[in-house]
């Protein structure tokens, strides 16, 4: 009798470490649901036109280059907004990285964007690569004077370039975290984009051109990642397994855990 009554609660034992065991198993397993949908990154998902616009808004600010009447109305612009060299704001040669550097600010403060750090670094580094190539290129093609001297380095601006690529790197890191920090690099690319033409160091074209290279140069960086490298990590949970298990005397809990 007594041994009947152990083996009942041996059974019953089992049962209830079944029951908080598969308890634990599927709140865990729930949890990894949930976390899963971030592996599709929607930032490596371009969309064709994000490319295409830039890319012709660019080409238009191309045409501005020594070009007649229409090299006329950017001295109005320039002559509207600049200040001709005098009472400089220099700020533009260092908040141009602001944005990207607000990236590792922010999750060293603990906000995590959307990628690793190894991750993203790697998409920085490919996209300031694609940045300088383009604006460097374009440089020595058109050759365009500066407003302020006799430099052939106008077009397109690299300082705004810069400015927007970075911008464009916090947007997709946070873009799902926070809309208010996401856009807020816009707002310091736009400024800087305004000072290159406030010092008198670049036209309307230049910064128009420099603003979607930056953005072209980011996206790409963004869809050619997974493609040439890997597919973005995603902060994997960890899945825990148990079973109970019963020998005849003994009663305890197998367990396994996946990270």
């Amino acid at each position: 009798m007594t041994k009947i009554c152990l083996c009942g609660e041996r059974a019953c034992m089992v049962f209830f470490l079944m029951c908080r065991v598969m308890g634990f198993y599927a709140q865990d397993s729930l949890d990894c649901v949930s976390v899963r949908p971030c592996a599709v990154d929607e930032t490596h998902s371009v969309k064709l036109a994000e490319v295409l616009v830039p890319v012709a808004v660019a080409g238009v600010s191309a045409l501005y280059v020594d070009n007649g009447w229409l090299a006329k109305q950017k001295h109005g612009v320039q002559n509207a907004l600049s200040r001709k060299g005098k009472c400089k704001i220099p700020v533009d040669d260092y908040i141009q990285y602001s944005p990207m550097v607000a990236v590792y600010g922010l999750n060293l403060a603990g906000i995590k964007g959307v990628h690793s750090f190894k991750d993203r670094t790697v998409i920085l580094a490919m996209s300031y690569l694609t940045m300088g190539v383009l604006v460097n290129s374009m440089k020595r093609v058109f050759r365009e004077k500066r407003p302020d001297s006799n430099s052939r380095n106008s077009f397109p601006s690299g300082h705004t370039a810069t400015a927007f690529m970075g911008a464009q790197f916090l947007y997709e890191e946070y873009k799902s975290v926070s809309p208010l920090i996401a856009w807020s690099g816009y707002a310091v690319a736009a400024t800087t984009a305004y000072l290159r033409i406030y010092n008198d160091r670049h036209w309307i074209n230049d910064v128009v051109a420099g603003a979607c290279i930056g953005i072209v140069s980011t996206k790409l960086a963004y869809k050619l990642y997974p493609l040439l490298f890997r597919k973005s990590a995603c902060h994997r949970s960890k899945v825990l397994a148990a079973l109970p298990y019963y020998d005849g005397s003994n009663v305890g809990v197998s367990m396994s855990m996946t990270f």
